[in-house]
């Protein structure tokens, strides 16, 4: 009895690192938004993770985890590549597509997640966690389109295509985190080495973002280190510890309140009505977010 109880107590920790995690994703989607007024694609998304590496190298420096001697090199790697791939397309689908759009997209990962997760880590995918899917799929569809689908190709379908496809990267970078969090002993160095692999596929717009460097508003640099810190390193690390201790479509569900947050953010910061749809979709996704939790 005693541990079971630990066990469940262990399982509210990383449902509630979650929730903080997710919540602050949320905001990534309007201060991306509100960041790329003021700089390219390309400028935002390189300068943001190049400052995200230096904070974790001086976090590594501080706290004495800095080693080369690291295991599942490869994996992280591959997870690396895979995250600043992703990102440099939700970048640059971004600057054509809705916010709200893109949200929906994005999240569509909890569907990839959910198709992945049985092939590689043979996780079972049981009713509470199929119930919990489902409903969270209409929720997200309720709060991004209030039910008007026609808004969906408003858009450029190219830029909705290229977020999409950021949505099932991140599904594959959702699922082959957990291997990485279970054998791995040092959180900080390995969230360090990912971010640094992360730089890989931005090193191409490098010279191009340097050239930008001075050129950049104190508004740019806000959304810079904004999204840095407050939509990385600090959700990333809470992220990976919830990760421990629930699946990975467990926490694809739970990452849907991002949206949620994203939709409050906008209402009011942006001055965007929150209708009848969005508000019965926000219900969908914290009954789904409580279906998956006390499975």
């Amino acid at each position: 009895m005693r541990k079971t109880n630990l066990m469940s107590d262990e399982k509210k920790a990383a449902v509630l690192f979650t929730i903080i995690a997710s919540s602050l994703w949320g905001t990534s989607f309007p201060a991306i938004k509100l960041g790329l007024q003021y700089m390219d694609a390309y400028t935002f998304v390189f300068w943001r993770f190049f400052f995200a590496s230096l904070t974790m190298l001086a976090v590594m420096l501080l706290t004495k985890n800095f080693s080369f001697n690291f295991k599942k090199k490869r994996l992280l790697l591959f997870l690396g590549v895979t995250n600043g791939t992703a990102y440099l397309l939700q970048y640059v689908g971004m600057v054509s597509a809705f916010a709200s759009h893109s949200s929906l997209f994005v999240n569509l990962s909890v569907v990839w997640v959910a198709l992945l997760s049985p092939v590689v880590l043979k996780e079972n995918i049981g009713r509470k966690k199929l119930a919990g899917v489902i409903a969270s799929l209409l929720g997200v569809v309720l709060v991004t389109t209030n039910l008007d689908f026609g808004s969906l190709g408003a858009g450029e379908i190219t830029g909705d295509l290229i977020v999409i496809g950021a949505g099932v990267l991140w599904a594959v970078f959702i699922v082959y985190n957990k291997p990485l969090v279970s054998e791995s002993k040092n959180t900080i160095q390995s969230m360090t080495w990912l971010l640094l692999f992360t730089m890989l596929p931005l090193l191409p717009v490098a010279p191009f973002s340097a050239e930008n460097f001075l050129h950049l508003t104190w508004e740019a640099w806000a959304a810079i280190i904004y999204t840095a810190i407050f939509c990385w390193v600090a959700p990333y690390y809470l992220w990976l510890k919830g990760l421990k201790n629930v699946s990975p479509v467990t926490s694809a569900v739970i990452l849907l309140n991002e949206v949620i947050v994203a939709v409050i953010i906008s209402i009011i910061f942006l001055g965007e009505v929150m209708t009848a749809a969005s508000a019965v979709g926000a219900v969908f996704i914290i009954l789904a977010i409580l279906a998956v939790s006390y499975e």
